[in-house]
C-alpha cells in the first residue's frame, strides 16, 4: 500500500534474492563492480547507494532492484574481494605450501582492497566465497588433523597473523609510517630503531617469514 514502510530484508536474503526481471538493464555484477572500484580508489566511506548510482549513470531506485540496503551492498562487495583468494584448480600438495599460498592470496587481496577489513566489523552477512574461502582454508587444516576444533584453531592462527600485519600495513603507506617514526626517533637515542627503519617496516619477504615461523610451531605441534 502506499505510504507502507518496506519489510526490512534479513541481510542473508540478498543471496537467495532472484534476479530482477529477464534482461535486467543494471545488472549486480556491475553495482558491485562500481562499489568495489569506488571503495578502492576512495575508502568505505565513500560508497553509498546514491554514489553508486551516479558512477552507473543511472537512478538510485534502480539499484533496489537487486539489494534492499547498503549493508546487502557491502556484503557483496566483500564477498567480491573473496572471491580472489580461492583456489580455482586444486590447492598445493602440502599443507605449509597450501597455507603459505592463502596467506600470500589474503595479503594481497587485503593491500588491493584495503577497507575489507572496516567491513568486517559490520553485521554484514557471508556470501558464497567466503564460505568457500573457509572451506578451502579449513581443507589445508584437514591435512594436519581430523579435530574440527584444532582445524578452527589453525586456520584462525594464520587468518589472524595475516589480519594483524596488513591492517597495520594499509592503516597509512609504509612511507608515511617511517617518516612519523624518524621524526619522534630523531629526539633521542634510537640507534635500534634507526636500524630497523632503513630495512623498511614491510615486505613480502617479512610478511612470510612471519607466517612460516607460525607454522613452524604448528608442525611441532601435530608433527607433520
Amino acid at each position: 500500500m502506499p505510504g507502507t514502510p518496506r519489510e526490512r530484508r534479513a541481510p542473508s536474503d540478498v543471496w537467495t534474492r532472484p534476479p530482477a526481471g529477464r534482461r535486467p538493464k543494471l545488472t549486480r555484477d556491475a553495482i558491485v563492480e562500481a562499489a568495489v572500484a569506488i571503495a578502492d580508489a576512495e575508502g568505505l566511506d565513500a560508497v553509498s547507494i546514491r554514489r553508486v548510482a551516479a558512477e552507473l549513470g543511472v537512478r538510485a531506485m534502480s539499484l533496489y532492484t537487486h539489494i534492499d540496503a547498503k549493508d546487502d551492498l557491502l556484503a557483496l562487495m566483500y564477498d567480491r574481494v573473496a572471491g580472489e583468494v580461492l583456489f580455482h584448480g586444486d590447492m598445493p600438495d602440502g599443507w605449509r605450501e597450501a597455507f603459505l599460498e592463502i596467506a600470500r592470496r589474503e595479503r594481497a587481496a587485503g593491500k588491493r582492497h584495503p577497507w575489507m577489513f572496516a567491513v568486517l566489523g559490520l553485521p554484514v552477512s557471508v556470501g558464497p566465497n567466503g564460505l568457500r574461502h573457509g572451506e578451502q582454508s579449513l581443507e589445508a587444516a584437514a591435512k594436519l588433523t581430523t579435530d574440527p576444533r584444532a582445524m578452527l584453531e589453525i586456520v584462525g592462527a594464520v587468518d589472524h597473523y595475516m589480519l594483524g600485519y596488513v591492517v597495520r600495513e594499509t592503516a597509512r603507506s609504509p612511507e608515511d609510517d617511517t617518516a612519523l617514526l624518524r621524526r619522534v626517533a630523531a629526539h633521542g637515542d634510537f640507534a635500534r630503531l634507526n636500524a630497523v627503519l632503513d630495512t623498511g617496516l614491510y615486505s613480502q619477504e617479512g610478511y612470510e617469514r612471519g607466517v612460516n615461523w607460525l607454522l613452524d610451531g604448528i608442525e611441532r605441534e601435530y608433527g607433520a
